[in-house]
């Protein structure tokens, strides 16, 4: 079949051409158009279910709230983990599906079972909400809107009505959340005593503003053939609305709102601040829609802010540049291209040493580009998107690209020169030496190719947010290789066809003097080794086993560290701190962030934004810090960042960056490397043991940023209403609750329109009432007789200590100790901890401990690979044996596996030490690579024997490897130094990944080229299957069939 197309081709050749030149041209105006990001989409299905419960106790939001819904979400079809958050007020449910699950099925399973647990949540509570669909990546945009003009009501005003409507309005957004400023409300601040003397309760108050605030909508009405709509108009448009509402009628006289409590326009009572650069700010987070192209949706928000920008009040302004992702993005996929475009370059250079022809070097080189092309026109087909690790693949490819080309080159440049050496007479047309050139080596060079797709099976099995990461790289990679083995069969050898015969290299015999060197060293190599091959089989072995021993003192990661140019900064002090204080604490991390000449940029977000489905309490922080890095290395700036922060007292922070934090939350449910699960009933003892885990853990080195989720008791004022007192006095629990709730906090009555914005109207007493416990105790409750009852008549009022934060899992209750690793590979520093955790910590019954984090993913994929890997080297050995048709010859192929381990151990010393799942699959595609050269020398051994007639086993494996030498080398030095670029761009941003893998495989086929042309010529003289074809004789014209 293969020869079949090689025919085809050469009789083709105009069509041939113009078919690579069209899908060039095509290839790259869609490589143009593609979306470009910086990962695959990572996002897990996952659907987050917010509900707001109105200020209640977390062990109430727990029982009543958090728990039935659970319990709903729980059993649903293809639900993999189910996770919330109770804290004062909120319930946070995240109900994980499974990978590959729809994420809009999700949503509609989740919103079914939402119904049905509808029915058993407290009535006066708002219904669950689910959240946006949004990305992993999250936040792609950090803003922030500042004014030294205005105050934090204005701010907030504009950040709301402006800013959040029209950048919601650019498609590809998901959700906005705005923190910091002030929310405007509309305050009715009732005065007790002017309540008592008019003989009103607070429920008449409430029951006429509620009134007050309708339109009137009466048909219409008909009058000289027109139609006139009839409008009543009551709604509340300004304070002296509310102010001139009617309450009842005492003595003829009407009593209106301004007689029993003062009305204006304040601030809401608040759970989050914003800080740019340690000044007051409203900052707003844009989360990006799944599957939405960052670049792109930057490039609109940037457009549309500046239109935004324009229409703002004089002072206000819009700062942009605090964390974007579309930098990282850029920087990325900038230092890639400049990989790819240096490795070409090398490649370039290698292919012309060795053949010194431009035409020949030509030929080679078209394979890139239409590989590459090949490459992106299947991924835009698939609705795949270039990014860091789509463009790693075809990197990694760059050199096993060109390989297959310069071996049809080499033997069509050499099968020429033979053919005009013969006397005229006997000379074949080009056409057929072409063909008869490129049907030589179509066997090695398919078996070949197809033994490298084969070992990048295994990464299209690998599950989660590693195969969402390494499928499209084993993607480029395969499809861009299966390209250029079709691009080697056809283009190749037509363009051959074309330019090569009249050209120096062929006629004048040209070849480098270096070849010459290189050719002589190796037969006085050869010479001294080909019959000891004891002598070179224990070096071999000896090295193999020494590298084998120090890969099992390397550390294990998941991933390597990425470098995102960004830091996320996140601070806890003690729960039940209150907002200014925590405020104050978020300041003093600020300015010692900014006190760094790295530092650019700071964001800071205190407490929780409205609607947030981050259920951060106000004691917590999270700061977006912008980089540029300058003299210092960014492991000594982060030294001296963490020891200048360690100074702030009473607080725990965690230093990590945004997507990788990100990934980590995804992963695990909370923000670390790792995280230390702690299970059980009761909250004493899981806080008891969270403690004891957290001391060991911070025995443990190379952990760092120890904390623990902080579910401590925090300080309550308890009103525990007197039943008896209620009964003698006529009231009823609903009545002084509400009153309680709008004497503390105040109750929205009503919403008052303005415009397009509407704001709450609230009525509430004068915030002095809760100045301290006695206020409280003394505040006046008026019943229906008008009397004045202080509360304390009514309820014990006590202080007392409860829980603020329960977290949970799969229906049981939890604590976390997590920690982020430095200096020392993370499974490592997992296994100390394990192992203190399981000697020095005894756990009751009912309680248990899980590990969660990178590492689980980490063990999960090197189990599948390892397990694949075994299937692999077999589908290797079955692929030899069709192709050679002897078990032995495929046996001695695969020596080549062992050889390159030896390198690619030293590899992964180089570096770094640490064995990740990027190292792993530097191994797997090394095993690929270095198979060809076993494949390409033993399959000329083959051919010399049986189509040139070489009678004597020693002459034909000289000549077999003396004369594969320069292929070898070609094919080997290409793909080598085609990862030279991004083995040296280790630690940039974009090739964190591909930087090991490429390392590995770097210094594997070093130690395998050198070791195969050696090892494999001296074991196939003694142990090969030549000796036995000898016997049979030349092979007849049948036997010679290819089997390809």
């Amino acid at each position: 079949m293969i020869g079949h197309i090689i025919a085809w081709s050469l009789r083709n050749k105009l069509f041939v051409v113009l078919a690579g030149v069209l899908l060039l041209a095509w290839g790259g105006w869609q490589a143009a158009r593609t979306p470009v990001d910086v990962f695959p989409d990572l996002t897990a299905p996952a659907v987050t279910v917010v509900t707001e419960a109105h200020g209640m106790a977390p062990t109430d939001v727990e029982n009543l709230v958090t728990f039935p819904i659970e319990t709903a979400l729980n059993g649903a079809p293809g639900v993999r983990r189910v996770r919330s958050a109770t804290k004062i007020g909120l319930s946070v449910v995240t109900v994980e599906f499974e990978w590959g699950t729809d994420l809009y099925r999700a949503r509609q399973v989740v919103a079914e079972r939402l119904q049905l647990a509808r029915a058993t949540l407290p009535p006066d509570i708002p219904a669950p909400a689910m959240t946006p669909a949004a990305s992993i990546m999250g936040e792609i945009l950090f803003i922030a809107l500042a004014s030294d003009k205005h105050d934090g009501l204005a701010l907030k005003n504009v950040a709301e009505q402006v800013l959040k409507r029209r950048i919601l309005a650019v498609p590809g957004v998901a959700e906005v959340l705005p923190i910091g400023g002030d929310t405007q409300q509309f305050q009715v601040t009732v005065k007790p005593e002017r309540l008592a003397a008019y003989n009103l309760t607070l429920d008449e108050v409430v029951q006429a503003l509620r009134e007050s605030n309708q339109n009137a909508s009466a048909g219409f009405y008909v009058e000289a053939g027109q139609e006139y709509l009839i409008q009543g108009q009551g709604r509340i448009v300004v304070l002296d609305d509310i102010a001139e509402t009617v309450i009842t009628v005492r003595d003829g006289q009407p009593v209106l709102i301004r007689h029993v409590a003062e009305v204006g326009i304040g601030a809401a009572p608040k759970r989050g601040v914003g800080s740019h650069n340690g000044k007051p700010a409203v900052v707003l987070g844009i989360q990006k829609q799944p599957g939405a192209n960052t670049l792109e949706l930057t490039d609109r928000l940037d457009r549309s802010l500046a239109d935004i920008q324009a229409g703002l009040p004089a002072g206000m302004k819009i700062e942009r540049h605090i964390f974007r992702q579309a930098d990282f993005i850029k920087t990325s996929i900038d230092n890639l291209l400049v990989a790819l475009r240096d490795g070409a370059i090398l490649v370039v250079a290698i292919v012309f040493a060795f053949l010194l022809s431009a035409r020949a070097t030509l030929i080679t080189l078209v394979a890139i580009p239409l590989s590459l092309v090949a490459a992106i026109l299947s991924m835009k087909a698939l609705g795949a998107t270039i990014n860091t690790m789509t463009l790693g693949g075809m990197a990694i490819a760059l050199g096993a690209l060109v390989d297959d080309a310069i071996i049809v080159v080499e033997n069509i440049v050499r099968r020429l020169r033979e053919n005009l050496a013969q006397p005229e007479s006997e000379q074949h047309t080009v056409l057929q030496v072409v063909f008869d050139a490129t049907r030589e080596i179509q066997g090695s060079i398919v078996f070949a190719t197809l033994i490298i797709m084969l070992v990048f099976m295994p990464l299209f099995f690998l599950s989660g947010v590693e195969g969402r990461l390494m499928v499209p790289l084993g993607f480029a990679y395969v499809v861009s290789l299966a390209a250029s083995l079709l691009v080697a069969i056809t283009v190749t050898p037509v363009l051959a066809a074309l330019v090569l015969p009249r050209s120096k290299i062929v006629r004048q015999n040209v070849e480098p003097r270096f070849l010459h060197a290189i050719k002589g060293g190796y037969r006085r190599v050869l010479d001294a080794t080909l019959t000891r091959w004891k002598g070179v089989t224990l070096v071999s072995v000896l090295a193999l086993v020494a590298s084998l021993v120090a890969l099992s003192f390397a550390g294990r990661a998941f991933l390597p560290d990425f470098n995102e140019g960004t830091l996320t900064v996140s601070t806890a002090t003690l729960p039940g701190t209150a907002l200014e204080e925590s405020d104050r604490l978020g300041q003093q991390v600020e300015q010692i962030l900014l006190s760094h000449p790295e530092v650019v940029a700071t964001a800071r977000r205190t407490g929780r934004a409205e609607g947030d489905p981050h259920a951060m309490d106000v004691s917590a922080s999270e700061m977006e810090v912008t980089l540029k890095m300058r003299e210092r290395s960014k492991e000594a700036f982060l030294a001296a960042l963490r020891a200048d922060l360690a100074s702030i007292p009473g607080t725990q922070i965690v230093i990590g960056q945004p997507i990788s934090h990100r990934i980590d939350h995804m992963l695990s449910g909370n923000r670390s490397n790792i995280a230390v699960k702690i299970f059980g009933p009761e909250l004493p003892e899981l806080r008891r043991l969270t403690g004891e885990i957290k001391a060991l853990v911070q025995t443990v080195d190379g952990a760092v940023d120890i904390s623990d989720e902080q579910q401590g008791d925090i300080p309550f004022l308890t009103l525990r209403f007197r039943r008896d007192a209620l009964a003698r006095h006529g009231l009823s629990i609903r009545q002084v609750a509400e009153t309680v709730e709008m004497a503390f906090s105040g109750m929205a009555v009503s919403r008052v329109q303005q415009g397009q914005a509407s704001y709450d109207l609230a009525v509430r007493f004068d915030p002095s009432a809760k100045a301290n416990i006695d206020a409280i105790r003394s505040t006046l409750v008026t019943t229906a007789s008008g009397a004045r009852i202080p509360l304390s008549a009514l309820a014990d009022i006590r202080n007392d200590r409860a829980p603020y934060y329960i977290t949970r899992e799969n229906v049981q209750r939890k604590m976390v100790v997590m920690a982020n690793v430095a200096g020392r590979d993370l499974a490592s520093v997992v296994d100390d901890i394990r192992r203190n955790v399981a000697a020095q910590v005894k756990l009751p019954a009912g309680y248990h401990v899980e590990y969660g984090g990178q590492f689980e993913s980490a063990e999960e994929a090197g189990r599948t690979l390892l397990f694949l890997g075994v299937g692999v080297i077999v589908g290797i050995f079955l692929l030899l044996f069709v192709a050679f048709r002897t078990a032995r010859d495929a046996l001695l192929v695969m020596l080549n596996l062992p050889l390159a381990i030896i390198g690619g151990v030293i590899g992964v010393f180089a570096a770094g030490g640490v064995l990740s799942v990027a190292s792993i699959i530097g191994f797997i595609t090394l095993f690929g690579i270095v198979t060809r050269n076993g494949v390409m020398m033993i399959a000329h051994i083959h051919h010399l024997v049986e189509h040139e007639g070489v009678g004597d086993a020693t002459e034909a494996v000289r000549r077999g490897a003396e004369e594969r030498l320069v292929p070898i080398l070609m094919t080997a030095l290409a793909a080598g130094l085609a990862l030279v670029p991004l083995a040296l761009a280790a630690g940039q941003p974009g090739s964190e990944i591909q930087s090991p893998m490429a390392i590995v495989i770097l210094f594997g086929l070093g130690s395998s080229t050198l070791l195969n042309m050696i090892v494999v010529p001296a074991l196939y003289l003694r142990f090969g299957a030549i000796h036995k074809r000898l016997e049979q004789g030349p092979a007849s014209p049948l036997q010679r069939k290819d089997v390809v």
